[in-house]
């Protein structure tokens, strides 16, 4: 079986790639990124003989098809994904977001080709803090940004292309990840590279804001998961009962790191800030029998401190020009 993996140098995807070559034998890689600053190929380093690496974009049709043509099966990570550049700049979400899973979609369609596609629970808006409600394969979308919209749009396409064409294809909306690779602009490895670079964490705002955290070994065995036994058409969404505050994760991470509980700064607050996102899982648990390895999050971002100590080759130099974009932003 082979496998086309786009963005397969980004955080999640260069996961999966790791993981799919140890746990899934079965699969010949090929990873398709354009290697955009998100994108970084040290993420295959370990894996780097073992896989077919092209550089290039999802929105080019003719690369697409070339390399759609020739597998079994896509799994689509290849995203513009920061809700802070969003603001700044739709387009380039657009052009990846949308424009790329179109060109996907066609290609699939075209070679008969099984497809599936990575989104986020972001395409949901947010729910209220003391709301008891989470997120369903039911709930409507209510997308706050350019990236979520644009993320929103792309799952749209997805069902069309089933409904229209009869793709083979399946959909998953997962909650926030963390673990190794991630890039330092994001909440997480921001923190804990500050810490290790002796520079204060930033919360945005009061911190109130609530993430379903889920480790991206997780996300990425769920999607193996769907891979298997999927039913096409169907949306799963994957989570793994990880709801907490952005100020109970940053003073876990000062705890982890023996820094002082105070030891932060209070940073302005994101435009259009969603207040909290929760998965309900039960779809995938129940119909897919799939269950999370990380259920304690503090073990799995203790893991994760673990990988930047001992990672910092890879995420030292992006690190000062995130921290100068941030501090020209007042963030």
């Amino acid at each position: 079986m082979r496998m086309l993996v786009t963005g397969g140098a980004g955080f999640i995807g260069a996961n999966f790639v790791h993981q799919t070559l140890r746990d899934h034998p079965e699969y010949e890689v090929v990873v398709l990124d354009a290697l955009t600053y998100a994108g970084n190929e040290a993420s295959l380093a370990p894996v780097r003989e073992d896989v077919e690496f092209v550089q290039g974009s999802v929105a080019d049709a003719d690369l697409v098809d070339r390399l759609v043509a020739g597998c079994d099966v896509v799994v689509h990570f290849a995203a513009e994904s920061h809700n802070d550049n969003s603001l700044r700049d739709p387009w380039p979400f657009l052009q990846t977001n949308i424009v790329g899973t179109f060109a996907l979609l066609e290609a699939v369609r075209k070679h008969g080709v099984r497809y599936h596609h990575i989104s986020t629970d972001e395409v949901y808006g947010d729910l209220e803090l003391d709301d008891p409600a989470k997120f369903t394969p039911q709930t409507p979308y209510n997308p706050s940004s350019p990236y979520s919209s644009t993320k929103a749009g792309s799952d749209l396409l997805v069902r069309a292309w089933v409904r229209s064409f009869d793709i083979h294809a399946t959909i998953s909306n997962c909650s926030n990840n963390y673990g190794p690779y991630q890039h330092v602009e994001k909440f997480i490895p921001r923190q804990i590279t500050n810490v290790l670079c002796g520079l204060r964490p930033k919360l945005y705002g009061a911190g109130e804001n609530v993430r379903d955290w889920i480790h991206v070994e997780d996300h990425n065995s769920a999607v193996h998961t769907i891979l298997d036994q999927g039913r096409s058409g169907e949306t799963y969404l994957i989570g793994a009962d990880g709801e907490r505050n952005n100020r109970e994760v940053l003073g876990l991470i000062l705890e982890l790191t023996g820094q002082p509980a105070d030891a932060f700064d209070h940073v302005t607050d994101r435009a259009g800030h969603d207040l909290r996102y929760a998965i309900d899982a039960t779809k995938l648990r129940t119909e897919l029998g799939w269950s999370p390895r990380y259920t304690d999050f503090r073990d799995g971002l203790a893991a994760t401190i673990d990988w930047y100590r001992a990672n910092e080759g890879w995420w030292r130099p992006q690190k000062e020009q995130v921290e100068a974009g941030y501090a020209a932003r007042g963030q």
